[in-house]
């Protein structure tokens, strides 16, 4: 089985999902264009030679609905003959993408392969591929009666199975947004991130973190779901889940470029990462917040490393007591996890966070003289990605 490689890896700069916001008048494609542009392009690829553009992706509908990474990969202006395809693991779409495609490499399938992932929230409002539908049929709902619930309501039974205080949610959130604002400003992010040119102008840096945010200030928001029905079923839940500790809806896209070592070797280029293992699994879809804790035990066992081992953890902050969680039963060194913030801060554009969060991984293990790097993402009905890197 021939290894699979991480030659490089970019994302866009992350903009608030609101009328006015960076990339609100971006047609979706066009923003993954870009990114795509920008891979290519840095690495002096000839665009012919990719197999295939696997492309993370969960509201398909609207700007989303055509094979995003085919519409943009064409929009790009890159050759007709390479194919793309669109994949929805939920917020692990993206995550997922890179696992099709180092699999696809490892397996022969693949020399040369791009996965990416595109969420334009601004244009496509989240659940509106469900709008209309009934995706939850008799079965399932007798199965999981009285009834499945939101991934807010998860959250807080997450807070409450292990006694997370309102104050650590909102301390856990505004160091998100403080490291995120250390590593902006550092220039940490400079080597990552595809300047995007909008009507507007360029953009080459994240409006989404705000680095005054404060525990007080926190403090203030009400909780954001909040349901007498809910309690009665629940009556462990304190409702601590505010907008303030939870990801950021947001727009944004990111790409990265996989070898082989001969397809590496022979067009001049240095593998930065390899993969060490892989692990997705499923869970309780009422505790759905929960499975990056199986999953990323299951995947320790499976690299045979212990999580001291790890110089990096990257754990999806869908919301503050996801983190929290994990580090409780992990354990680990807390400065190791999200260093440079996470989506409380950076926003968590669905389909693009994946290879958002291995794209900030990598560079941080560069920077810092890491070896291993461990990410894990929740995803709705109670699934979880888990990916281990190793730096080279």
């Amino acid at each position: 089985m021939q290894q699979a490689f991480i030659i490089d890896a970019v994302r866009s700069p992350l903009a608030r999902s609101k009328p006015g916001a960076a990339f609100a008048e971006l047609h979706a494609t066009e923003l993954l264009a870009q990114v795509l542009a920008g891979l290519v392009q840095r690495n002096k690829l000839d665009p012919g030679m990719v197999d295939d553009v696997l492309t993370g992706c969960v509201s398909q509908v609207g700007d989303q609905s055509s094979t995003p990474g085919r519409v943009a990969w064409l929009a790009a202006g890159f050759p007709e003959h390479v194919p793309a395809t669109t994949i929805d693991r939920r917020c692990g779409s993206g995550q997922q993408a890179v696992h099709f495609a180092a699999q696809g490499i490892m397996a022969g399938a693949y020399d040369i392969v791009i996965a990416s992932g595109i969420e334009s929230m601004s244009r496509v409002k989240m659940g509106s591929a469900r709008m209309g539908q009934r995706p939850f049929g008799p079965s399932i709902q007798e199965r999981y009666a009285p009834g499945l619930v939101s991934q807010g309501v998860a959250a807080e039974l997450l807070a409450a199975r292990y006694g997370l205080s309102r104050r650590e949610l909102d301390s856990y959130s505004a160091r998100s947004h403080h490291l995120a604002h250390s590593a902006r400003e550092s220039g940490a992010f400079r080597r990552e991130i595809v300047p995007i040119q909008t009507q507007q102008g360029v953009v080459d840096c994240d409006e989404t973190i705000r680095p005054h945010t404060h525990v007080d200030g926190l403090a203030t928001l009400e909780p954001a779901f909040r349901d007498a029905d809910i309690s009665k079923r629940f009556p462990q839940i304190q409702w601590n889940i505010t907008a303030g500790n939870s990801s950021q809806l947001s727009d944004g896209a990111s790409a990265m470029l996989l070898m082989s070592e001969s397809a590496a070797s022979r067009l001049g280029l240095t593998p930065r990462a390899r993969f060490v293992a892989f692990d997705v699994i499923g869970d309780d879809p009422i505790t759905m917040m929960n499975a990056p804790i199986p999953s990323s035990r299951r995947i320790l066992k499976k690299s045979g490393l212990s999580i001291d081992e790890i110089s990096h953890y990257e754990i999806n902050e869908a919301f503050a007591s996801v983190p929290l969680a994990w580090q409780r039963e992990l354990g680990g060194d807390l400065a190791r996890l999200n260093p440079r913030g996470g989506a409380i801060a950076l926003g968590h554009p669905l389909g693009a966070s994946g290879v958002r969060l291995m794209t900030t991984m990598l560079h941080a293990l560069e920077d810092n003289g890491g070896r291993y790097g461990l990410q894990s993402m929740c995803e709705a009905m109670g699934m979880a990605n888990s990916t281990i890197l190793e730096r080279l």
